[in-house]
């Protein structure tokens, strides 16, 4: 009974982050994210912030984080984590002006699965646990901003913006996802910083493994095997070669995601932002063999303005 009125608690202060601040097109957008969440169970997600190892002891901000020695900050897991920004204020980027240092830390993942009930097959999202030790933050990511309309736009550039990430479901089986915002363009809904703002938009998502990597039975994208060598009365050309097609021609397939973010804290004085985010992805289809799964990704992002 303590754990579910924590849970239930848990989750819907954090559920009033996401709040929308404005009405639209982009409020829309953020809520839709925001219900496929919702789907997963508030106990649930509750669970694995109370219990996660995600979940940081008290927040820490850029400027005592660049304190700390390299032998400080080792084995702590505070290389993973985001800083927080404190501060309410507003920031309006100038021309030429650059979001720099982005950081981007998951809290909680969610995975489309096919649910079957009363001879009915029904799609929902599942709470998933992080397999990955930690380094699934992305961080050091920088773009430049520009004004379409009055209305803010990030076009992300570089930065360490892709970390292979696993997940898995309460039956035990793991899946695979490049956690990234490649090529990322994010439209604001206003021309300031301030609590409230929102932006958005796709990403690229690139495969998982790249054309070298070798698979069990050798077979690869731009290297290894052309088939399985120990069947090859399956791989004649006849019929049997089209059951393991998918698992011979290695694809290097491309996805789309994406993001919502809002900002809820702003440090006008240290030109910081931070705030929450919602991400949709496809996960891995091992190089065209599988039907890649459906993943949300929900945490925090900290950024500065150059």
């Amino acid at each position: 009974m303590k754990f579910a009125a924590a849970a239930t608690v848990a989750f819907a202060a954090s559920a009033n982050a996401f709040a929308p601040a404005t009405t639209g097109n982009r409020a829309t957008q953020l809520n839709a994210m925001k219900d496929d969440f919702a789907k997963v169970g508030a106990a649930a997600l509750a669970g694995a912030a109370i219990f996660g190892a995600t979940l940081p002891a008290q927040a820490i901000t850029k400027s005592e984080l660049n304190q700390l020695s390299y032998l400080q900050v080792k084995g702590t897991g505070l290389a993973n984590r985001c800083s927080e920004v404190i501060g309410e204020d507003t920031i309006t980027p100038k021309g030429g002006s650059r979001l720099v240092d982005l950081c981007i830390e998951p809290k909680a993942w969610a995975v489309e699965e096919e649910i079957g009930k009363a001879g009915k097959t029904e799609k929902k999202f599942v709470n998933s646990k992080v397999m990955t030790r930690q380094t699934y933050t992305l961080e050091g990511i920088e773009g430049s901003i520009k004004t379409d309309g009055g209305n803010i736009v990030f076009v992300e550039e570089e930065g360490i913006d892709y970390a292979p990430t696993t997940v898995q479901l309460p039956g035990g089986e793991r899946v695979p996802f490049l956690f990234t915002v490649k090529e990322l363009v994010a439209k604001g809904n206003g021309g300031s910083f301030k609590p409230g703002f929102q932006m958005g938009g796709d990403f690229s998502v690139p495969s998982y493994r790249t054309g070298l990597f070798l698979d069990p039975k050798g077979r690869g994208g731009t290297t290894g095997y052309d088939m399985a060598v120990a069947l090859p009365g399956l791989q004649s050309g006849e019929e049997g070669d089209a059951e393991l097609f998918k698992e011979n021609n290695k694809t290097f397939d491309v996805g789309q995601g994406r993001i919502e973010m809002e900002v809820n804290k702003v440090n006008a004085e240290e030109s910081e932002i931070g705030g929450v985010f919602v991400a949709s992805q496809p996960g891995d289809t091992d190089m065209g063999s599988k039907v890649p799964k459906k993943i949300l990704t929900k945490g925090i992002f900290y950024a500065k303005i150059q």
